[in-house]
């Protein structure tokens, strides 16, 4: 690799990090569209849930106390449920079209709920609707690390505060996507070439994810709104262009 591709790689990583620790989520979203320009598929989206379980790891202790279990266990057990279908999907989906859907869908959700005045609590379905996206939430995190952005959007029209919201974001993508992980290594989905990848990206995402923690804490309920819509909406143009941008 040239040293613009550790640079780009160190850069998605400390980006990736930074948004994990802030919003509970949101490694793939920001790492992904960073790491595509210089890495395949085949080894950015196994990059991205490693580092992803990396950074939920390194903050998950200062949150524990918070999370509700109760809020979060539909998720969990309908994303679960997805993991498989989304593994099985990666070898069959076309990235281009695949980022554009996922990327047009992050600019517009977003905006329309950061267009909202009032508070949204919305309690259509209850468990049966969590269990839904839960399980929507983990096709997308086995195909391509993508786990948070349909839990969040759903516990922002629920109308749970932040440490609610930020408890589900955080426990599920830990659970999704180190199941995926698991799932991805015993397929031999995940090369050798990895590791030294990983390597690399290691101290961005710890460094992104302790940056990113303490920024949360110093956070409101809605600003912390504000800040994981806009992460959601920038996601979605890093998305869209990577897919779009000449090769």
């Amino acid at each position: 690799m040239t040293p613009a591709t550790y640079v780009i790689l160190f850069a998605g990583a400390l980006a990736g990090g930074f948004v994990s620790g802030l919003a509970g989520f949101g490694t793939a979203l920001m790492a992904l569209g960073i790491w595509l320009y210089v890495l395949p598929p085949t080894l950015a989206v196994p990059l991205v849930l490693v580092c992803s379980v990396i950074a939920q790891v390194s903050t998950l202790p200062s949150i524990w106390k918070t999370i509700d279990f109760r809020l979060i266990w539909p998720f969990i057990i309908g994303g679960l449920a997805g993991v498989p279908i989304g593994i099985l999907l990666i070898a069959q989906a076309d990235p281009a079209v695949f980022k554009l859907t996922v990327g047009v869908f992050l600019l517009v959700f977003p905006t329309l709920l950061f267009l909202q005045r009032k508070p949204m609590s919305i309690a259509f379905g209850g468990k049966w609707a969590d269990t839904a996206v839960g399980f929507a939430g983990g096709i997308l995190g086995g195909l391509a690390g993508l786990s948070g952005p349909l839990p969040i959007l759903w516990a922002s029209v629920r109308g749970w505060g932040k440490e609610q919201r930020r408890g589900v974001f955080q426990t599920f993508n830990f659970t999704i996507l180190a199941v995926a992980l698991c799932v991805q290594i015993g397929s031999g989905l995940v090369k050798p070439a990895i590791v030294w990848l990983v390597i690399c990206a290691f101290p961005g995402t710890l460094l992104g994810a302790w940056l990113g923690a303490r920024v949360y804490h110093a956070l409101n309920d809605r600003n912390f709104s504000s800040i994981v819509l806009a992460l959601l909406f920038l996601s979605g143009v890093g998305l869209v262009w990577s897919g779009i941008a000449p090769r």
